[in-house]
């Protein structure tokens, strides 16, 4: 029976659970989820600094200006001045500098004249001027990270500035991929009149990595019930299985057969989407299962909708569906049928400075080129009516995976 894709992923995501953690250091933590809360472990700044070159003052010494004061010292970061300053004195300082001892304010250089030891200045600081005072960016035992959240280039740099040097991260998932089908070559192998290359598996071990996960490719099984049987035993160790395609004889009909009967449980094998019709899922050996179309568009697009969830539930991420927001229609749509259709769409931006998604002419599911150059996905629903260009409609991106940043 043929179920919705709300159905298909709420399915989906009850069939996986939570990995563990493991700890790891924090300059490998880019990319890696959570397990724990963080918190830090020291005060920054740790005592009041100074956010500009220049000389440290006590305010009301130079509340009328031009005043001139003793230097008696010198802080720099790293090596501070041990004593205080009085009435009348100064100490030249420089960004990052710990703050002596009775001065509040700090006088930037541009803003003094100097005579040997003897600073004039020539603008009157308020109390605090230029001072980042102690805890200004967080104190000991904030928790500045929080559980389920994906590590970014700037949240590493953070943990290590909280002085963390080891973070309790979830396990990678091990995401098993083995592709079927006797047509099927490697990239770069002499290619037959009745072959295709098997780009799946490759693009797919690419996703799974940039979602966080860790690709195990099993290779190509053969349409041969013994050979697909001897690539399961590449699943052990693995959190998931992902297979792709089927068999010339139907889709998927040789995996439902064979892995049947090594105890595959099927929780469905048909859903309303366009493209993916064909989507199954279930588990085997205790363990869930997916198998995708082995059209590559049909592929790539159930696992921006299914896969990518999965991953994220066994990463612990606080999000579990993926995330959509809204544009304008670039082009005329037609009415839709009784399945849900993601069209293939570039974004761009109207004379108004409103988000533009524009479908492609052609949504064939075999035209790779046409996924590759797509910015998002245009969401219509079952049954949806025709609409016009400048209509608002859901999307799905393509690219917000980035954590570059």
């Amino acid at each position: 029976m043929m179920i919705s894709v709300a159905d298909a992923l709420a399915q989906v995501l009850a069939g996986v659970e939570p990995l563990n953690a493991e700890r790891v250091g924090v300059a490998n933590a880019f990319g890696r989820v959570l397990a724990e809360d963080v918190a830090s472990r020291l005060t920054q700044p740790p005592r009041a600094v100074s956010a500009m070159d220049g000389y440290a003052v006590r305010a009301e010494d130079v509340g009328k200006v031009p005043a001139t004061l003793t230097r008696i010292g010198e802080s720099a970061a790293g090596n501070g001045y041990d004593g205080g300053i009085s009435a009348g004195q100064t100490v030249r300082i420089f960004t990052g500098a710990p703050v002596p001892d009775g001065a509040d304010a700090i006088v930037i250089q541009e803003d003094t004249e100097t005579d040997g030891d003897k600073i004039t200045m020539t603008e009157a600081p308020t109390p605090g001027r230029y001072i980042r005072s102690a805890g200004l960016d967080f104190a000991e035992g904030d928790v500045l990270l929080a559980r389920g959240r994906r590590m970014t280039a700037r949240d590493v740099s953070l943990a290590a500035a909280m002085n963390v040097p080891w973070l309790t991260v979830t396990r990678k998932p091990r995401i098993a991929l083995l592709s079927t089908g006797d047509e099927l070559v490697l990239p770069g192998e002499p290619v037959g009149p009745d072959q295709i290359i098997s780009s799946n598996s490759i693009g797919l071990g690419s996703f799974i990595q940039a979602m966080g996960g860790e690709a195990v490719n099993l290779g190509i099984a053969r349409d041969d019930p013994d050979d697909l049987r001897r690539m399961l035993d590449g699943v052990r160790g693995a959190d998931m299985l992902v297979t792709i395609g089927g068999a010339s004889v139907g889709d998927y009909d040789l995996v439902k057969t064979v892995l049947g009967g090594e105890g595959l449980d099927i929780t469905f094998s048909t859903v309303a989407m366009r493209p993916g019709k064909p989507l199954i899922f279930g588990a085997i050996h205790g363990k869930p299962m997916l198998g995708l179309p082995g059209n590559p568009v049909s592929a790539g697009v159930t696992s921006v909708l299914f896969l990518r969830p999965a991953i994220g539930v066994m990463l612990g991420l606080n999000n579990d569906e993926t995330p959509r927001e809204t544009a304008l229609l670039g082009r005329d749509v037609p009415a839709n049928d009784h399945r849900q259709d993601y069209l293939r769409s570039t974004l761009g931006m109207s004379p108004d400075g409103e988000l533009t998604a524009t479908p492609f002419k052609k949504q064939d599911s075999s035209m790779l080129r046409l996924f590759a150059q797509s910015d998002c996905l245009v969401v219509r629903p079952p049954n949806a009516p025709p609409l016009a260009a400048g209509e608002r409609v859901d999307i799905v991106r393509l690219d917000w995976s980035n954590l570059s940043v």
